[in-house]
């Protein structure tokens, strides 16, 4: 069985807060880094785990699902009645495998809300350094999962690491006329992701769904959020499954798996990949991993009447 994680948490929010303070007195990290949650880490078969958080961000109430009016899904997310956005967490996590450091996905970047793009910050108060990254691997190239890889001088900021990223995922985005194939207002959002991918070509490896990204570590094809989103578990226990953005707002899809959410490229698919890890989550008794779950992101799903029940873990 997979051990409960948070009786094997290395740094606590309190302990956190007390350390960032130091930290910040001594100015080795800006004031704003209290506004961000604690390193949490735990382990995961021979895998060292830790979330770190990039920050929040503001998601629209319409956006969540077009399948539910936004009424109903302000009660269902428990907002009040006039809220306009639910905000949503920013986690990418840390995987420490033998001499690799690897880091899945890379955060927003600079160029989205002030309240994200903090992911250097936590990586320092959790002990470690952009630098010290030696593989980044990515769950899809939406931005803010991606737009945190280069720095405000264009250059990666993490500059000792490969890249890796599935082979579908990266053949959708770099084509040259996708930009004149999306809506207006998404030309901008598709220049900006390949710009960023353009800027790594050369140290990207591919793979594919089902293969060992790293030892221990397999790919399972969660394709329609994006073309080529995956997911990934990881060996250990009962297993753990990395999931991305397969299941986005937890109060919403697991209740719900057959409903849209706003950002799916492929609602059908998308549903289809939602329904089919969650049903092997449950079935398994495996511990997941949401990117934008309630932080640290760790729960677990139970099949109920058709549809799943999400427990935080």
């Amino acid at each position: 069985m997979f051990h409960d994680p948070t009786r094997i948490i290395r740094l606590d929010r309190r302990k956190f807060l007390a350390a960032a303070s130091g930290l910040i007195a001594a100015g080795v990290l800006p004031k704003s880094v209290l506004a961000l949650a604690g390193p949490h880490s735990f382990k995961q078969g021979v895998f060292d785990i830790t979330v770190v958080s990039d920050g929040t961000f503001a998601l629209p109430v319409a956006v969540v699902s077009p399948d539910a009016k936004p009424e109903e899904l302000r009660v269902l997310l428990g907002l009040a009645v006039d809220a306009q956005t639910n905000p949503v967490e920013l986690s990418p996590v840390v995987v420490k495998s033998g001499e690799d450091v690897i880091l899945f996905d890379t955060g927003t970047g600079t160029n989205m809300d002030a309240t994200s793009g903090h992911i250097a910050e936590s990586l320092k108060a959790a002990g470690m350094e952009p630098a010290s990254v030696t593989k980044v691997i990515y769950t899809h190239a939406h931005p803010d999962h991606l737009w945190g890889t280069l720095g405000k001088d264009g250059g990666p900021v993490f500059p000792n690491a490969s890249y890796h990223m599935a082979e579908n995922e990266w053949n959708f985005w770099i084509k040259p006329e996708l930009a004149s194939m999306v809506p207006k207002d998404l030309e901008g959002m598709v220049r900006a992701t390949q710009g960023q991918l353009l800027a790594i070509k050369d140290m990207v490896s591919m793979f594919k769904t089902g293969a060992e990204v790293v030892p221990g570590i397999n790919v399972i094809d969660t394709n329609g959020h994006t073309p080529g989103h995956v997911s990934f578990e990881f060996a250990g226990g009962d297993g753990l499954i990395l999931t991305g953005d397969v299941v986005t707002v937890p109060k919403i899809f697991f209740a719900h798996p057959d409903w849209k959410f706003g950002f799916d490229a492929d609602g059908a698919a998308a549903a289809k990949s939602r329904r089919m890890l969650l049903d092997m989550a449950a079935t398994g008794k495996k511990l997941m991993l949401g990117y934008h779950w309630p932080y640290p992101g760790l729960g677990r799903a139970e099949a109920k009447d058709g549809a799943f029940v999400y427990t935080a873990a």
